[in-house]
């Protein structure tokens, strides 16, 4: 595992990409307390997919919301966004003013403990455009991160912690993979807010 500065102004990657890390943005009482909130309000679904011909349902569960009730799609799924909560629009406005980028949407994963993960992707739908942001906000158990290059395979990897902010902007998708490998030391929840803009829409 590779350990990194906490200075947010530092970018992780070596190369053929850009990825910032704030370890805190806010108290731990905040983060509990919003934990709370988005395990309570959030209309989580179990995630499906679709792999050569098969359709698969994920025990990580997932949640869409947004500006407007555009779709998204993504393993060969679509869904449709919901209207944002209270608190989601509470930490969009956070991560836009820690970012001084704008979002107009956000995909939620909930990770019940460490049996559930996420294997080696790019979020590079066209939806998202050419080099897009990606702000993820972690809440609850601290998990392992890791990036791959897709040519070199070379892998990094941090830790993400509770009420952290993780960054991905210009090249990072188009060069590299990035994952969140499963451990069965983990044994709560960890909820993480990924936010978007999906191109087209204001």
């Amino acid at each position: 595992m590779t350990l990194f500065p906490k200075d947010p102004t530092f970018n992780l990657l070596p190369q053929d990409g850009i990825v910032h890390y704030w370890d805190k943005l806010m108290s731990h009482e905040q983060t509990q307390h919003y934990l709370d909130r988005l395990l309570a309000t959030i209309e989580w679904k179990n995630d499906e997919a679709k792999f050569f011909g098969k359709h698969i349902i994920t025990k990580r569960e997932v949640a869409w919301y947004g500006d407007s009730s555009y779709s998204y799609t993504y393993s060969n799924a679509t869904k449709e966004a919901l209207p944002w909560t209270k608190e989601l629009l509470e930490l969009k406005l956070l991560t836009e003013n820690t970012t001084g980028v704008m979002f107009n949407s956000c995909l939620l994963n909930l990770y019940h403990d460490g049996d559930e993960g996420m294997a080696w992707h790019s979020d590079d739908e066209k939806s998202l455009g050419t080099n897009t942001v990606i702000a993820s906000l972690s809440f609850g158990a601290e998990r392992k991160f890791s990036f791959k290059h897709k040519e070199t395979q070379q892998t990094l990897s941090l830790v993400l912690e509770n009420g952290s902010l993780l960054v991905m902007k210009g090249a990072t998708q188009t060069n590299w993979w990035h994952c969140l490998p499963k451990s069965r030391k983990i044994k709560s929840p960890r909820v993480n807010l990924t936010f978007r803009t999906i191109v087209g829409h204001r």
